[in-house]
């Protein structure tokens, strides 16, 4: 997943939002297979067979958790940078401060997890030991949410706290690593593509091979989340990613990656971090994560292009899943349930720039902001989708070896 700065919603609208939810109180990657006729909600439902099932072999010790969402109004929630609307003027979360004045929860936001191996590795020991790692709700990518469903480390969700569910797009509700969606929900979901500075290279980009031009020597940064960059590197070389290939494809793009390290021409390979370098002119282009291309143009003066390579993209989700030892589960569920709400849906999207998991949003959008109803980086075309392709599922031995030979690759 990914960010920049986002675009802040107008106050007024933000109450106007309130007052039309009422009290129904309850309530960022990988994803897409190719064929385009499946349509959009087809293409979505993709989003969950990009989840490994291989990786992490321990589970989660016994836990008797006691619930205290009665007796304590609040909930803690752990997510992605620039990952939720906020107010520079106020400097708080409308869609939070809505949440508490609705509910009566309130809410500790942080901005804690920047890549999901990093973030699972500050955490899992407490997760295996069945402890709280204070946090309520956690926001990983499909493949990550894959390993700690699959490990114990998540407690079930009540769905009868969560009546909003009914919102989530179709294709959205069964995924191979969770069927029936019983411990995670989709947070939102995005593309990873490249970007250019488009003053500083006018000619542009069309295709992943074209980051290793001479001219850009030094100026490249490309993401330290492995399915994104290494899926970019194989569909550039006509690997489908969604297919059946193996260690020999994933081998020569790891090569192409390493060469272009050991060249200099790759600058750095980042997480979430990556945009100040966009921003402070020190790269020019890279592997990008979409959402946050649209919001740095619209704090930064429009000054990067975002495309799909001509081999294809990447499309992601995010999931909120309770950890095993929250005490907080029925707080949390009534937080996803507001957010499953289209209205609030459309309010996070307009702020966000990512591509919302709820129905109805792009609808609600038009008493947000009309222009971006028809971005498709938040509402993505059936064209767009054809050029998204799915990670695909990883057995453990290929989780194992796989992201050992990228971290290696990377100097992680």
């Amino acid at each position: 997943m990914s960010h920049s700065q986002r675009r802040r919603p107008e106050d007024p609208q933000i109450r106007a939002l309130a007052q039309m939810i009422a009290s129904r109180s309850m309530s960022r990657r990988s994803v897409l297979g190719a064929a385009g006729a499946l349509g959009v909600t087809g293409l979505l439902a993709a989003c969950g067979t990009s989840g490994t099932s291989g990786g992490g072999g321990t589970s989660a010790a016994p836990v008797d958790v006691t619930d205290l969402s009665e007796s304590e109004k609040i909930v803690n929630w752990a997510n992605w940078t620039l990952y939720l609307d906020y107010d520079d003027g106020t400097k708080k979360y409308p869609t939070l401060e809505q949440f508490k004045e609705l509910t009566g929860i309130s809410t500790n936001y942080s901005e804690d997890i920047d890549g999901n191996d990093t973030y699972y590795g500050k955490v899992q020991a407490q997760l295996n030991a069945g402890q709280d790692i204070g946090q309520d709700i956690v926001t990983l990518t499909d493949w990550m949410a894959a390993r700690i469903i699959r490990q114990g480390f998540t407690q079930e969700l009540d769905h009868a706290n969560i009546p909003n569910i009914s919102n989530l797009l179709p294709n959205l509700q069964e995924v191979d690593f969770d069927p029936g969606r019983h411990h995670s929900l989709t947070w939102q979901s995005g593309y990873a593509g490249i970007a250019w500075n488009k003053s500083r290279f006018p000619k542009g980009l069309k295709s992943v091979s074209d980051l290793w031009q001479p001219e850009l020597k030094g100026r490249i940064t490309v993401l330290d989340e492995m399915r994104d960059t290494m899926g970019l590197l194989l569909l550039d070389a006509g690997v489908d990613i969604s297919g059946q290939w193996g260690e020999s494809e994933f081998g020569a793009g790891l090569d192409v990656l390493r060469e272009n390290i050991a060249s200099g021409q790759i600058r750095q390979v980042k997480g979430n971090s990556y945009k100040e370098d966009f921003i402070s002119g020190d790269a020019i282009a890279g592997i990008v994560w979409s959402g946050d291309i649209v919001q740095m143009n619209f704090e930064n003066d429009d000054q990067w292009e975002f495309v799909i390579p001509e081999g294809g993209g990447t499309l992601w989700s995010d999931n909120m899943l309770v950890p095993v030892a929250s005490p907080h589960k029925a707080n949390a569920e009534r937080l996803m349930d507001f957010y499953y709400q289209p209205e609030v849906a459309a309010q996070v999207a307009a702020y966000v720039n990512f591509i919302s998991p709820v129905v109805g949003a792009r609808e609600a959008m038009e008493a947000i902001d009309p222009e971006l109803v028809d971005n498709p980086l938040i509402f993505p075309t059936d064209d767009d989708l054809e050029h998204a392709y799915a990670f695909r599922s990883l057995d453990a031995d290929e989780e194992t070896s796989f992201t050992s030979e990228f971290q290696q690759s990377i100097g992680a």
